[in-house]
């Protein structure tokens, strides 16, 4: 099978597409033909050697991918081959074929082709996870999400919407915040032209946000920690600028704010019933129509490298997909 190798941690240059074994479907393990994978910001980060979790080379990343199920192993009951089906495997995912545990698979959504369900698990679930159990979000909250048009963030807009909320969409130029606006911003910040902190306060007549949902860090950080309500949460998702904010504690003491790591697969580890139920609800609100996965950018196999760069660059807005 075709696969594409991290031969040594680093730039995204020691990678290499090339013929690797297909793996052996063992018990309780799902052999899934994939069709397509979805690249998130933490999968350059595991390529650097720059994430929390470390990964020895030489190995195949990606971390979330669909595609239509090739065999099963003893004691799957619940899939057979010819099933479509969308897989949160712990690496591996883009390569042709992908053996996953079954506990790692779920039906793909009716209405989602390939390219959708590939991007699916890891933004959707994060987001939801983030809004839900981690912030307890209420209909009537003010949201506010930063990079709200990356792969992640347009997930949080939506979800956020969906569960009631009003949002504020922040990002750095007015092509993103139209897209942030299309999948339901109920209002928007260019903060590359705006005071984050002083929009955020006058958007709520002085009172600030009930929740910020970040994950872009660096000197942003600081103006939406200020831009918080008393009460306030601060979800910290990630560092897609590069720079891990240094937060005042001064501030969460005055506000007797909230912030919150969020770490969606080390908690779906934990809890995986409540991560099944998340799913389910997010499978609901889009047969719903409240959930509608925004896939702009598609790059086959070999074409790795564009596809790393728009997301590297934050250049993209939604989901980045690999077509195998």
């Amino acid at each position: 099978m075709r696969a594409l190798v991290c031969k040594q941690l680093g730039a995204i240059d020691n990678l290499v597409v090339e013929e690797q074994p297909e793996p052996a479907v063992g018990p309780g393990q799902v052999l899934v033909r994939i069709f397509a994978a979805g690249i998130n910001f933490p999968d350059i980060l595991v390529i650097k050697g720059l994430y929390q979790v470390k990964v020895e080379a030489p190995f195949i990343p990606g971390n979330e991918a669909a595609g239509i199920v090739s065999a099963v192993g003893e004691d799957v009951a619940h899939y057979k081959p010819g099933d479509r089906v969308m897989i949160m495997p712990e690496g591996a995912a883009f390569a042709e074929m992908c053996a996953v545990p079954v506990e790692r698979v779920m039906p793909i959504p009716q209405g989602l082709d390939f390219e959708q369900a590939a991007g699916f698990t890891i933004t959707y679930g994060t987001s939801y996870h983030a809004l839900k159990q981690s912030a307890g979000i209420q209909a009537g909250d003010t949201v506010l999400v930063l990079g709200a048009a990356g792969g992640v963030g347009i997930t949080a807009v939506e979800i956020a919407k969906a569960m009631g909320a009003r949002v504020i969409a922040a990002a750095s130029n007015e092509e993103k915040l139209n897209f942030a606006r299309s999948a339901g911003a109920d209002e928007t910040i260019n903060y590359a032209e705006e005071s984050l902190k002083d929009q955020c306060k006058a958007l709520t007549n002085g009172k600030g946000v009930d929740v910020v949902y970040d994950p872009v860090g660096g000197e942003l950080a600081q103006q939406a920690l200020r831009a918080l309500a008393w009460h306030g949460r601060y979800l910290v998702i990630g560092f897609a600028s590069g720079d891990i904010p240094n937060f005042p504690a001064n501030i969460a003491l005055l506000k007797e704010a909230s912030i919150i790591g969020v770490w969606w697969g080390t908690w779906a580890q934990h809890n995986p019933r409540d991560s099944m139920r998340n799913m389910a609800d997010l499978a609901l609100m889009v047969a719903e129509g409240k959930l509608t996965p925004r896939v702009t950018e598609t790059y086959s196999l070999d074409r790795y490298a564009e596809a790393f760069a728009s997301l590297e660059n934050r250049q993209a807005l939604g989901k980045v997909v690999l077509t195998i």
